[in-house]
């Protein structure tokens, strides 16, 4: 038990395999054994890795404790992660588990039927751990990273999120709402969202479809930009190494733009660092290609099919 719990062991545990309190109590004054949490003892000194301190939460929680926020997003891989120096767990509404040391204690009257097992590690499911560190975070931009990185990673699809959603508090979660909303209607990736946000208040440009299904007259399917301007065919394209999972994403990401030129469309490209850090200058851009093309002709011969 104490391998697979990497050298960590609860009260509960030790009297289950015989270990008295006198026993417990000589190991603790020699040294041998540490206590870590009230009632959860490590049988080495020395600090508690994260993924030790995990352990050690879950073990002083009980056994319907489960990892939530941060620690539960490391564990499920996420790279967006917010960092937080304590371990936050959730138990039952009726558990009388207080926060203690590194641990922080959260009660739910609805567990999670989606929660998974890696491991000694009890984890609440990806979409509930998305959910909950939104409520907690004040960070727009880390809240669209997370649902981005959520969706596009797989981890869980965007109805995953908005069932969670739908079910979880209203309080703290503008962010997310926001966030999960720009996912359902077509915007995929955190530089995508703040594209969006940044050309809505131009006074000049019309509304721009995302994502859109686009195909020639002939009936031909061509690649889906990211933005789309149907009247005057001009396509908003996004890229980013960090925004497409993989070098092979990349190489297919620019033959999808060289079809779309091909057909006639005008495709801008731009960086999610040059949105981030001149957004001025991006809208402008935009603004400037679009008067650029009322004038062009021909027009190029693209049907716009929104999604």
């Amino acid at each position: 038990m104490g391998d697979t719990q990497h050298g960590l062991i609860a009260r509960s545990q030790l009297t289950a395999a015989g270990v008295t309190r006198s026993q417990l109590r000589w190991r603790l004054h020699t040294g041998r054994w540490t206590a870590r949490l009230p009632g959860v003892y490590a049988t080495f000194s020395g600090e508690l890795s994260p993924h030790q301190q995990a352990i050690a939460a879950l073990l002083y929680g009980g056994p319907s404790a489960c990892l939530t926020v941060a620690s539960a997003l490391v564990v499920h891989g996420f790279h967006t992660a917010p960092r937080e120096r304590c371990v936050r767990i959730v138990v039952p509404c009726n558990s009388r588990v207080p926060s203690t040391g590194f641990v922080r204690v959260h009660r739910t009257t609805r567990p999670d039927p989606f929660s998974r097992r890696y491991g000694p590690l009890r984890v609440i499911s990806p979409e509930r751990c998305v959910v909950e560190a939104s409520r907690l975070c004040t960070d727009p931009g880390r809240v669209r990273a997370m649902v981005a990185e959520a969706v596009q990673s797989a981890h869980c699809t965007v109805e995953d999120l908005a069932r969670e959603l739908a079910a979880a508090p209203k309080a703290g979660t503008a962010f997310l709402r926001r966030a999960v909303a720009e996912v359902l209607t077509g915007v995929r990736s955190v530089a995508e969202g703040d594209a969006r946000a940044l050309l809505a208040r131009s006074t000049m440009l019309p509304a721009m479809l995302w994502n859109p299904v686009l195909k020639t007259l002939d009936g031909t399917a061509l690649p889906s930009p990211d933005g789309w301007i149907p009247d005057v065919g001009l396509a908003l394209e996004v890229d980013s190494r960090s925004y497409h999972l993989s070098p092979e994403g990349w190489e297919r990401t620019l033959r999808r733009h060289a079809r779309l030129t091909e057909a006639g469309a005008v495709v801008l490209h731009f960086s999610p660092q040059q949105i981030h850090r001149d957004p001025a200058w991006f809208v402008a851009s935009v603004e400037r290609s679009y008067l650029a093309r009322l004038t062009a002709s021909p027009r190029p011969l693209i049907r716009t099919f929104p999604r």
